[in-house]
């Protein structure tokens, strides 16, 4: 008889069965993850992927079969449209020549503003199945799914007008939702004449093709004050409530003399009417009180140095303060000048959230899809929110914007129609006292949906005496259009 040797254990035959069924689950537990990535794919992210600048070539060829749709304002007003000709070729009309030319864009030459960024959308086809098999066997084209945007068709002539013939833009939206009603740019162009004319324009140096509402980057002049205002009560909340300065049309530290627009002496001020005067000297005199680094933090989360993400191309604004900065470097950020430039769509979306206690909405232009039958394919969710400061601050600022209007530099938008809020801005460019004119704000009446505004005119002179009729213009239409 044998025994087993002391500590050695008897070894227990492997099941191969049970090898073979784990392998099997391991690989049907991957194939199903697989299975539920593809629909994933398909359902949540093949539009995106497909509509991707890189597959640009890729969706041009959806142009063989499908005839590109419409682009339209928020209440069907034509903005875009194809035209087909006798001999079959196709032309891309522009009902509204130079109106719309950054925001809609144009396909010659390449592809801009929402051309671009809805192209695929544009060269899809949701029409009636029996009509898209009707078009397969007679070699037509299917009608394209069209693109409806928040724009408003009133407001964006408004804004047009408004801004005459200086150069620089209005953009409009409303605060609560994001949703961008005007977006006007000049110099402008006629997108119908790009074909000729695109290669003039490029070359001509003026920047025509440049959409300033969300590109051009300003001195933001007293605009400003809404940032510097927010950053001292933020380090000094106890001092901003006690707040007083005397002024006698500057003030000058280090050997910096800051003036006041016109070297007028306001007097005896608080923090409310310094900002309602837009009163350089003080605001100077407080600059000197903050903490660079601090302040960049808060210019940090208004969108500086940072881009911002939405349908319009945009640019970096610019915020320069170190640790260490002189006191000109100081005095000249808090009133606006010196290294930070901004742009209008970023100061849009500052006063936005003022309006909006303190949440910035993203900014959107496109609404829905809808097919040929006008039956809706696709709707676009609002944009994400991002919060800016806490209601407290916003309902400070709020205040202070409609000092403005009450008692200071933003007198001309007082009425019986709306109640108007907003900030003025005169930003010297060059040392023959030249100035680019900014305003703002925004506006409310009861039964109607707000609106924010951001007016810049390039060399006009004071904001209060160009950039606030613009933008009363502007309100006008809106709190007028049923």
């Amino acid at each position: 008889m044998s025994f087993p040797r002391p500590g050695k254990k008897k070894e227990k035959k492997k099941d191969p069965h049970k090898e073979y069924a784990l392998v099997t689950y391991i690989f049907s537990a991957l194939f199903l993850v697989m299975i539920g990535y593809l629909l994933w794919f398909l359902i949540a992210r093949s539009d995106r992927f497909i509509n991707n600048s890189y597959n640009s070539k890729r969706i041009d060829a959806f142009a063989k079969n499908t005839l590109r749709g419409d682009i339209l304002d928020r209440e069907g007003e034509v903005l875009a449209t194809t035209e087909l000709l006798p001999d079959k070729s196709e032309v891309r009309s522009y009902p509204k020549g130079n109106r719309y030319a950054h925001v809609v864009g144009y396909i010659s030459n390449g592809k801009m503003g929402l051309e671009q960024t809805a192209n695929y959308y544009l060269l899809r086809s949701h029409a009636n199945p029996l009509l898209r098999a009707k078009n397969a066997f007679s070699d037509e084209k299917d009608p394209g799914d069209s693109l409806v945007t928040t724009l408003l068709d009133p407001v964006q002539q408004a804004s047009w007008e408004a801004l005459g013939d200086y150069r620089g833009a209005v953009i409009t939206m409303n605060p609560e939702t994001g949703e961008i009603l005007s977006c006007v740019s000049k110099p402008d162009f006629d997108p119908n004449e790009m074909e000729r004319n695109y290669e003039a324009l490029a070359a001509s140096g003026d920047g025509v093709l440049l959409n300033r509402a969300s590109q051009g980057r300003y001195a933001p002049g007293s605009t400003f004050k809404i940032l510097t205002t927010l950053e001292f009560l933020r380090e000094h909340p106890a001092k901003a409530k006690k707040y007083t300065f005397d002024c006698d049309g500057s003030f000058t530290s280090d050997g910096k003399e800051i003036h006041c627009f016109h070297n007028t002496a306001h007097g005896e001020e608080d923090l409310a009417s310094s900002f309602a005067n837009s009163c350089n000297a003080s605001y100077a005199s407080l600059g000197l009180t903050l903490k660079p680094g601090e302040f960049r933090k808060t210019a940090q989360t208004m969108f500086f140095d940072k881009p911002i993400i939405c349908s319009l191309p945009t640019e970096l604004p610019r915020f320069l303060l170190e640790e260490g900065a002189s006191d000109a470097e100081k005095m000249e950020t808090a009133i606006g000048q010196g290294k930070t430039y901004m742009t209008p769509l970023q100061l849009l979306l500052i006063v936005s959230a003022i309006e909006n206690k303190g949440m910035a909405k993203k900014p959107v232009l496109c609404r829905e899809i809808i097919n040929n039958e006008g039956r809706t394919v696709e709707r676009f969710p609002l944009g994400d929110e991002r919060r800016l400061m806490t209601e407290e601050e916003a309902a400070v600022l709020e205040s202070f914007l409609r000092g403005v209007v009450e008692e200071g530099t933003g007198r001309g938008l007082m009425n019986d129609a709306y109640e108007a809020y907003g900030k003025t801005g005169t930003a010297e460019i060059n040392s023959a006292g030249d100035c680019h004119a900014w305003f703002t704000g925004y506006a409310k009446a009861e039964g109607k949906d707000p609106i924010a505004i951001t007016v810049i005119m390039e060399g006009a002179g004071a904001g209060s005496s160009y950039a606030v009729p613009a933008a009363k213009k502007v309100l006008d239409t809106y709190f007028s259009y049923e």
